[in-house]
């Protein structure tokens, strides 16, 4: 059975396979494309894609979904075009059932480089369509980030402000690049009828083609992040004279160019090789556990959990697909803030990230596993309820209590889910300013909650510090996941050894008043010196970090 050969025979072994005509589907699609997206990754196959593809079921949509990669170019080569860009969804449901879907909604995958001219100009004759209507992202928070730890411009931004929009290399310089052939690509409306072209001279205007930039990516106010890097490039090339000024009234116009904010929660860890034998079992032959050079692990199957949320502010200039077909769920700007800290500040993201700090610590392989461990479970439990709940506030179209019951008795604990602690690990340095930060501002800023009452997130934090010394807590040395501030962390720890009474009052300064990292100064609030105390437990010798967490959750 191969992914490109699939026929109805496949059913009687549980696939679902699509009821669309897939060449009719392309033509249409590459004709007049209504959605790209960027970031080839899993989320995006196992979610987005995988909506889509259920709406063509059920016929309630037409067109699919054009990917693009910028910056692993080998998830294209290898998971995608060789298989058609057709990708098998695993879905494991804490009841042990398996859903097993072949998506067929993805028709073009596209490497976003400039070095590779047929593709790029693809990507701009993409971006020139009338018909486009959204430009989406799963990119992770760093893929905006234009900047390093001391708030300074990376090389390769500072190349393009240069260089000029034709050769990009960042892919927020590629996306500014691509935007700007929109904004060049004009069609001409009435002045009278508002559509339509009027042939008199003086009733002609130039109408720039409005478009929605969406992130969904897993960050506060994403939309927010995706605007302020494109903004930032228009501005540095209209000053270096690449562009015309008048592209930057369009990127700040709603009405021409919206960046909904948006939240999306749905679990899809690397590619598992249980899953990979389940499938050989069934003669399932595309089951290439692929890892890209740049360490992406992927595969032509995506393993996924049942449960999904994707949350967008309903703001699309050039209109959209009916998603809400897809169960995607629609509204304002301020609703999606609320789900968005909801989850990302205290149901979900938090606890997640408080696992993989101590199961790296304690050498666990799976999340699920560690949701056994008594310690551990209380642990996320008072984070959660305890220290998270408190400062929540109900967005209405999600109930918190429901949502984090669900997280904790049924999501983390699926035995079905091979996620992996140090997957959730990477780039926790990105994510601690929302995942704890925000919760620590909100008691900052409350008149009934103390900030010093905190104890399970400052714990979680020394963990996080314990973390960066790359010793488990048996002694044994371990390397941390891929982190953009990792190198420079580990260099404040390079001293600390296991057995250690005391540090050296600089050692954790450098990280615990960095507001970039925490988004406040943690020794204003009383917080460094308790999370340094912690931290002193934790490296008291083999097993401490057991010991410690036993002591605060006794």
């Amino acid at each position: 059975m191969r992914l490109i050969n699939y026929n109805n025979s496949w059913q009687d072994k549980g696939y679902e396979i699509p009821k669309y005509d897939r060449k009719k589907l392309k033509r249409i699609t590459m004709e007049s494309p209504s959605w790209i997206h960027f970031g080839a990754g899993n989320i995006f196959r196992g979610f987005p894609a995988a909506g889509l593809h259920n709406m063509l079921n059920e016929a309630s949509y037409d067109r699919g979904v054009i990917v693009s990669e910028g910056f692993d170019y080998e998830i294209i080569e290898k998971a995608y075009k060789p298989y058609d860009d057709l990708s098998l969804l695993v879905v494991l449901k804490s009841d042990g059932n398996i859903e097993k879907k072949v998506i067929g909604s993805v028709v073009e995958s596209i490497a976003a480089d400039v070095n590779f001219e047929t593709e790029w100009d693809r990507l701009k004759e993409i971006f020139r369509k009338s018909s486009l209507q959204i430009v989406s992202f799963t990119i992770t928070e760093k893929g905006y980030s234009l900047i390093d730890s001391n708030g300074d411009y990376l090389d390769i931004v500072l190349a393009d402000f240069n260089a000029g929009y034709n050769k990009p290399h960042h892919l927020m310089g590629k996306i500014t690049s691509l935007l700007y052939e929109r904004y060049l690509g004009k069609s001409y409306i009435s002045i009278s009828e508002g559509h339509g072209l009027d042939t008199s001279n003086s009733g002609i205007q130039p109408a720039r083609l409005p478009i929605a930039m969406v992130s969904m990516d897993n960050c506060s106010h994403n939309g927010d992040k995706l605007y302020e890097a494109i903004y930032t490039y228009a501005q540095r090339w209209v000053k270096n004279g690449f562009m015309e000024e008048g592209f930057l009234t369009y990127i700040k116009d709603k009405n021409k160019v919206a960046f909904p904010w948006s939240m999306i929660d749905k679990i899809t860890p690397r590619p598992d090789d249980k899953v990979k034998k389940l499938l050989e079992d069934d003669g399932f032959e595309d089951t290439e556990l692929i890892m890209t050079s740049k360490n992406t692990y992927t595969a032509p199957f995506v393993n996924a959990e049942e449960t999904e949320y994707l949350v967008i502010e309903d703001s699309f200039p050039n209109g959209r697909p009916p998603f809400e077909k897809a169960g995607f769920l629609f509204t304002d700007r301020e609703t999606v803030d609320k789900v968005e800290k909801m989850k990302v500040c205290t149901c979900l993201n938090p606890l997640h990230t408080a696992l993989a700090i101590f199961g790296c610590l304690l050498s666990y392989e799976t999340i699920w596993e560690e949701m056994r461990d008594p310690e551990l479970l209380k642990l996320v439990k008072k984070i959660g309820y305890d220290e998270g709940m408190p400062v929540v506030v109900n967005p209405g179209v999600l109930d918190p209590n429901e949502f984090i019951k669900a997280v904790v008795e049924i999501r983390l604990p699926n035995p079905f889910m091979p996620d992996a602690p140090w997957r959730i690990a990477t780039d926790t340095s990105q994510k601690i300013p929302i995942r704890f930060g925000e919760t620590i501002k909100a008691y900052r800023d409350s008149s009934t909650l103390k900030v010093t009452d905190l104890i399970f997130i400052p714990l979680t934090i020394a963990g996080w510090c314990r973390y960066l010394m790359g010793i488990n807590d048996e002694g044994n040395l371990f390397t941390p996941s891929s982190d953009p501030l990792l190198d420079e962390l580990m260099g404040y720890l390079k001293d600390v050894k296991l057995g250690d009474a005391y540090i050296d009052k600089n050692t954790l300064k450098p990280i615990l008043s960095n507001d970039k990292i925490f988004a406040v100064n943690l020794y204003d609030l009383g917080l460094g010196e308790k999370i340094e105390g912690m931290f002193i437990e934790l490296i008291a010798g083999k097993g401490a970090v057991r010991d410690t967490l036993k002591k605060y959750l006794k």
